[in-house]
C-alpha cells in the first residue's frame, strides 16, 4: 500500500489548482481564483480546458471578485473562448459575474469570511459553496478537496471521485484511512492524485503494482 501511494504522489500528486498557476494560500485573490476554477470545472469538460479557462480571466484581470466585475459580459466571454471554453462561455460568463457580486456582497470581497459564517463546520460550508451560481455539488467537491490545502478545519476531504480512485488502487476508502497514507500537508495534492486515478485508467496502471 505505501508503494502505490509513493508512486501516486510520485505520478500525479499536484492539486489542480497548482496546475492552474494558483498558490493556494488562505488569502482573499487565491480563494476566489480557486472558487473561479472550481466553477470552470463543475461543466461537462476537461480539467486542461477548465484551467486554460481560468487562465485567461485571471490574465484579462478577473482574478478578484472586483475584477471580474468589472469585466463586461462580452470580456468575460471572449477570455473564455480564448481558452477554447466555448460550449457554456455564454451563461459561464453570467454566472461568473453573478459569482463575483455574491462573493462582493456576502464576504465583503473576502471568502475567508466563509468558515466564520460557516463556524467552521463542513456540511454548513458546503451549503453556503451552492449559494454561488455554478457551484453544485461537483463544484462544492473540488473547492473542498483543493481548499483543505489551507483550510485544515475542512481536513480530511475525500469526495466520491477520490474514493472511487482509491477503490481502483486498492487503497482504503473510508476517509480517515486514506487520510493516515500521507501527511497532513499533502492530504489536498493527495485527493487530487486519487481523482486523476479515477478519471484516467494510464495513471491507476501506471501505479497498480504488476501482478
Amino acid at each position: 500500500m505505501e508503494a502505490v501511494v509513493k508512486k501516486l504522489m510520485h505520478e500525479a500528486g499536484r492539486t489542480y489548482a497548482e496546475e492552474a498557476g494558483i498558490p493556494l494560500k488562505d488569502q482573499p485573490a487565491a480563494l476566489f481564483k480557486l472558487l473561479v476554477l472550481a466553477n470552470l470545472m463543475s461543466a461537462r469538460i476537461t480539467a486542461d480546458i477548465a484551467r486554460a479557462a481560468a487562465g485567461e480571466l485571471f490574465e484579462a484581470g478577473g482574478g478578484t471578485p472586483r475584477g471580474m466585475n468589472r469585466l463586461t459580459w462580452q470580456q468575460r466571454v471572449d477570455a473564455l473562448g480564448r481558452g477554447h471554453y466555448v460550449r457554456y462561455d455564454e451563461s459561464t460568463a453570467t454566472r461568473l459575474g453573478e459569482m463575483a457580486e455574491l462573493v462582493q456582497e456576502k464576504y465583503n470581497g473576502d471568502l475567508r469570511h466563509l468558515p466564520i459564517e460557516a463556524g467552521r463546520d463542513v456540511e454548513r460550508a458546503k451549503e453556503l459553496l451552492k449559494e454561488f451560481k455554478g457551484i453544485g455539488p461537483t463544484g462544492v467537491d473540488i473547492f473542498c478537496r483543493e481548499a483543505q490545502q489551507v483550510w485544515p478545519w475542512l481536513r480530511p476531504y475525500f469526495d466520491e471521485q477520490a474514493c472511487k480512485g482509491a477503490d481502483r488502487l486498492g487503497l482504503p476508502t473510508d476517509p480517515k484511512k486514506l487520510a493516515d497514507q500521507v501527511p497532513e500537508k499533502d492530504l489536498a495534492r493527495f485527493a487530487a492524485a486519487l481523482v486523476r486515478a479515477a478519471r484516467d485508467k494510464k495513471i491507476a496502471e501506471a501505479v497498480k503494482p504488476k501482478s
